[in-house]
């Protein structure tokens, strides 16, 4: 028989958090960009938001095993959120962003109890039906939302008083990337304590999860709340950054992005959605430019041809470029004693 005593699982713990060289490596590379690429602060700022939103769907895919088709609900929410908070409110993008967080949250708290309902095809549509919903609210409601034209006349307020947001993106990357960062840690964090050992022994077996005292509901609306409330962030940004939010961002086009986000960049460690979020914008960027109404064709075909050619050569390559950002030291088990 054997037993983990609580310092041994504390210092397991411990060292799984510890930081990486090249963690470090690649946020500085990350901060770097806002000075080495001036002319490309729009898109940097675009890959920014795709990357939290990325994260915000790996929180509950990649940790607590729950497929979502209809993430991009709490996105469009704290996008309309944080414009219409700004357009009859108050500009300040801070205080925006802390109010489309909590709505978000609140909307996540509200439909995880639907969501955790029945089995995982149960669970898809009825985040497919939320995201659905929502869209069509947003569309009638044009009185509030501007409907299809959508939601117009948002004016930003300097941010921390100080800083304009401009047309060149200077301000927008600076303050994405900025919250990224920070939101990334608070994730970073969460995944690494207890809390987020469970929802991975969760996500691998439920029913053995429940019998050894966890409890399984409690932990999963947690994290889907949260998941939410990071979704919200994400929105929020997007719509101060372009001082505009339009219904595509309540689109069941939105939540397949994220969701290709992920398989691109692989779910379960954070800097997938990150990862991933860069090569789908450099792809979409690139291929747009070359065929602009067919980029999502020639996206498709390149991901069939990384599965049907590529699959083993590239699943090797890109387990070793993302084996620093997914170590997971084993805690280890001693003897009882007599």
């Amino acid at each position: 028989m054997t037993r983990t005593p609580a310092p041994i699982v504390a210092a397991g713990l411990a060292a799984r958090s510890r930081w990486h060289p090249v963690e470090i490596v690649f946020w500085l590379v990350a901060f770097a960009s806002y000075f080495l690429l001036p002319g490309k602060h729009l898109i940097l700022n675009e890959i920014a938001i795709l990357a939290l939103f990325a994260i915000s769907l790996d929180l509950i895919l990649g940790y607590a095993g729950i497929v979502s088709l209809g993430h991009a609900a709490f996105l469009g929410f704290g996008a309309y959120t944080a414009g219409l908070f700004a357009k009859h409110i108050h500009p300040d993008p801070l205080i925006g962003l802390a109010v489309a967080t909590l709505g978000a949250a609140l909307l996540g708290f509200v439909s995880s109890f639907l969501v955790l309902r029945g089995n995982d095809l149960t669970r898809l549509m009825i985040t497919l039906g939320i995201g659905l919903i929502l869209l069509e609210l947003a569309n009638q409601m044009g009185w509030l939302t501007g409907g299809a034209d959508g939601l117009q006349g948002v004016v930003m307020g300097p941010l921390l008083g100080m800083f304009e947001f401009d047309m060149f993106g200077k301000t927008s990357y600076a303050y994405s990337l900025i919250t990224l960062f920070v939101m990334f840690l608070i994730a970073r964090r969460i995944v690494y304590s207890p809390f987020g050992m469970s929802l991975c022994a969760i996500r691998d077996n439920a029913l053995r999860a429940s019998a050894i005292g966890i409890p399984v509901n409690h932990r999963l609306v947690a994290v889907y709340t949260l998941s939410a409330a990071y979704a919200g962030v994400a929105g929020a940004l997007m719509a101060q950054t372009s001082q505009y939010a339009s219904l595509d961002v309540l689109s069941f086009e939105k939540s397949a992005d994220v969701m290709l986000v992920l398989v691109i960049g692989g779910a379960g460690y954070l800097y997938g959605g990150i990862i991933g979020a860069v090569i789908f914008k450099v792809l979409q960027d690139w291929l747009s430019a070359i065929t602009p109404q067919y980029w999502h064709f020639w996206i498709g075909l390149i991901l069939v041809i990384i599965v049907l050619i590529g699959r083993e050569r590239m699943s090797r390559g890109v387990a070793t470029l993302v084996a620093p950002f997914r170590r997971k030291p084993a805690i280890p088990a001693v003897k009882a004693e007599a």
